[in-house]
């Protein structure tokens, strides 16, 4: 048998795992969002004008916890974290010290 009409096995898999490679980023971006600080950040999220939302456009962060977010290839915004805030548990209503995106929320829109 001629070994470029009838590749073996291994070369298949190869060719395979490098077009799996290629292909993975074209899918979208992973976002993980870590806290490394020794308290509590509420990230806040904004898709630019054209792009979609992420899951969440607010959220509470813990010290040490981390969130991951997928985006689809387009999706261009932005990131920030808010600091010192306070979200009332019962109407969700609250403001933050640092960051505050002004919607009265913990979401931000």
């Amino acid at each position: 048998m001629h070994p470029i009409l009838f590749p073996s096995s291994s070369y298949i898999t190869y060719i395979s795992l490098i077009v799996l490679i290629l292909c993975r980023g074209i899918s979208g971006a992973t976002f993980t969002l870590i806290n490394r600080c020794e308290f509590t950040v509420w990230p806040g999220t904004l898709a630019n004008a054209g792009s979609s939302p992420l899951d969440s456009t607010g959220f509470e962060l813990g010290p040490g916890s981390s969130r991951v977010f997928h985006s689809s290839t387009s999706w261009s915004g932005r990131f920030w974290g808010r600091t010192g805030c306070s979200f009332d548990p019962s109407t969700g209503r609250g403001s933050c010290l640092t960051g505050d995106c002004g919607s009265g929320q913990i979401e931000c829109n």
